[in-house]
C-alpha cells in the first residue's frame, strides 16, 4: 500500500472558510478525474459506512450535481447534497457550489485546485467559503472531518488500484 497522507482540515482565522490540503500518489489528471466521473466518485466520497447514489452528474461549467449519502445497510437514513459546476477545468481546478438538503439557504462556494508535485504526485487545495464563522464552526463539528478522511483514504485505494 502506499504512504498514507495526512489530510490538513483547518478554520481560516476571522473568516468563514475551511480549507482542506491533501497529497494523492497520482497525478493531478486522475486525482481530478475521480472528481468528475460520477463512477468513481460514487466509489470513494463520504465515511466507508455511508454508499454514494448518484442522481444527477453533469460535471462541467455550468453543469449540475446531486447525490444522496445512505447508511450503509439502512435506507431509513439519507442524506441529499446538491450543487452546480462553476468552473471546470481539466486537471487543475473545479469551482463548485454545495448544499445539503437538511440546510438548503446554507450553500458554500468550494474552488479545487489540482497541483502537481515531484514524482507524479498532486496536491489538492479545497477553500470553502460559506456564510458565516458560525456556520464554518457548525460544519467542523458536525463530524466533516471523519467523511473527508475517510474518504481521502477511499480515494488512495482507488488511485492504488489503477482506476
Amino acid at each position: 500500500m502506499t504512504q498514507q497522507h495526512q489530510t490538513r482540515i483547518e478554520a481560516v482565522a476571522d473568516l468563514p472558510v475551511i480549507r482542506i490540503i491533501r497529497e494523492f500518489e497520482a497525478l493531478p489528471e486522475r486525482v481530478f478525474r475521480a472528481f468528475v466521473d460520477p463512477e468513481l466518485f460514487a466509489q470513494w466520497c463520504g465515511p466507508r459506512s455511508i454508499e454514494t447514489r448518484i442522481e444527477r452528474w453533469d460535471a462541467r461549467t455550468g453543469g449540475e450535481w446531486r447525490y444522496s449519502a445512505i447508511r450503509t445497510g439502512d435506507d431509513d437514513f439519507t442524506m441529499g447534497f446538491w450543487g452546480s459546476f462553476h468552473e471546470v477545468r481539466p486537471s487543475e481546478r473545479i469551482v463548485q457550489t454545495w448544499a445539503y438538503d437538511g440546510s438548503p439557504d446554507h450553500a458554500s462556494l468550494e474552488t479545487m485546485i489540482f497541483e502537481t508535485l515531484e514524482g507524479g504526485r498532486c496536491r489538492l487545495t479545497s477553500t470553502a467559503v460559506v456564510e458565516s464563522i458560525e456556520l464554518r464552526d457548525q460544519m467542523l463539528a458536525s463530524g466533516m472531518e471523519t467523511g473527508v478522511r475517510e474518504g481521502y483514504e477511499q480515494l488512495d485505494e482507488l488511485l492504488e488500484d489503477g482506476r
